[in-house]
């Protein structure tokens, strides 16, 4: 089980980070969560919070106290003898992290550089939804070292948007994607497939929406429904039809045929990028192993081979900074296997990423029946990559749990 981490001093003789063979030869990147929203969906199981759920603190301090964090993270990296390394990406998650005014995004991104160094281009990305920004908000996160946005499109469709309580105006979101375009910014649109209630029609409409702003990256990903949220209930009474997987598959060879016509090729199992250049490089660094620091309540980081994560309530996060504390509710060092066994669940589902070579030999001697059912790409294989097809990609967790077993 994780143990809990110290609160009061976390200096390296607390064991906060126990540095890795290696430590300080990959990648760093910084995550800031934004845990607010202005309505809660009700597939949503985030740690996210409206106005009437901030009891003992306010939405305005929220930046002040991000920026304490991070002053607080460098001075644990310091005292833990993980060499200091420039940020490669800045991703700001949530919740809707542009509920904050664009300054307070900002001034946070300067704390990190002021921290540590941001690199000369740099991808720092931040979500919104579509209604939550305008012209002026984009030109001052572009002014400000932003250059890239995320948009929570979901659908175009009003009746799937209203299954996902969803406010925006579908219309809206060619405005957005113009004026983050006329700031310079990269434009990302995410969509959800598989409502409850939507058809393959709906979900073409919303792909041909989609396309039509022509982004540099969409990410599709089907609906879970999760236990504990209002949707949940809703199916679990019968309210709402639960997924179809079948319908769901449908869905995700159309979009890949789709996006794949339009010029996107996918490079990890949920997103197409318009070229290289345009992936998003903060995910891949999850997806190969880099590490991060998290920011905020509930945040997760990964920094030489240990992972914590911070207590979830703002209020509880805000204490705790403001007092000079750890936010940190528990923490774990991972071990070799667990290591292999993510880097096999995560590598996997990239593009060309994981070396057969990296397989243990029981693994690398199920290549070649997976490639002979089709889910592996067999030329990618002879280059000693593993690659899945468009079978594999709908089957990723079986692939995965065959290389592990």
């Amino acid at each position: 089980m994780p143990s809990a981490l110290p609160i009061a001093d976390p200096a390296p003789a607390d064991g906060l980070i126990t540095p890795a063979s290696g430590a300080g030869d990959v990648p760093f990147g910084v995550y800031v969560h934004v845990p607010f929203c202005r309505v809660r969906c009700g597939y949503c199981d985030f740690n996210t919070y409206t106005a009437s759920e901030l009891r003992g603190v306010r939405r305005d301090d929220y930046a002040g106290h991000a920026v304490r964090e991070i002053e607080w993270a460098a001075s644990v990296l310091d005292r833990s003898g993980v060499a200091r390394r420039p940020v490669s990406t800045v991703f700001f998650g949530g919740g809707t992290p542009t509920m904050l005014p664009a300054s307070d995004l900002v001034m946070i991104l300067r704390a990190i550089d002021d921290t540590w160094g941001i690199v000369p281009g740099a991808e720092v990305t931040t979500e919104a939804n579509p209604d939550s920004v305008d012209e002026d908000a984009l030109r001052t996160l572009a002014d400000g070292g932003f250059t890239r946005v995320s948009y929570g499109m979901q659908s175009a469709v009003p009746h799937v948007l209203a299954t996902l309580d969803r406010t925006h105006d579908p219309e809206r979101v060619p405005l957005v994607v113009d004026l983050a375009k006329q700031q310079g910014l990269d434009v990302s649109l995410d969509l959800i497939y598989s409502t409850p209630g939507e058809s393959l029609d709906d979900w073409r409409t919303s792909l041909d929406a989609a396309l039509a702003c022509e982004p540099d990256h969409v990410s599709a990903y089907s609906l879970i429904v999760e236990e504990g949220t209002a949707m949940g209930r809703m199916v679990a009474r019968g309210e709402l039809p639960a997924p179809d997987d079948d319908l769901a598959a449908d869905m995700y060879e159309l979009a890949d045929r789709v996006l794949g016509d339009a010029g996107y090729a996918w490079y990890e199992v949920s997103n197409w990028a318009r070229g290289d250049q345009h992936r998003s490089r903060h995910n891949l660094s999850y997806w190969t192993g880099h590490d991060w620091w998290g920011v905020g309540p509930g945040a997760h980081s990964a920094v030489a081979g240990t992972r914590w994560w911070n207590v979830k309530h703002p209020a509880a996060y805000a204490n705790r900074v403001l007092a000079g504390e750890s936010p940190a509710a528990g923490r774990e060092t991972l071990d070799a296997e667990t290591r292999y066994v993510e880097r096999v669940l995560l590598a996997a589902r990239v593009r060309g990423e994981l070396a057969t070579g990296e397989l243990g030999q029981e693994a690398r001697g199920r290549v070649a029946g997976l490639i002979a059912r089709g889910l592996v790409d067999g030329s990618a294989a002879v280059r000693g990559r593993i690659e899945l097809t468009l079978q594999g990609r709908l089957l990723a967790d079986a692939v995965v749990r065959e290389l592990l077993d």
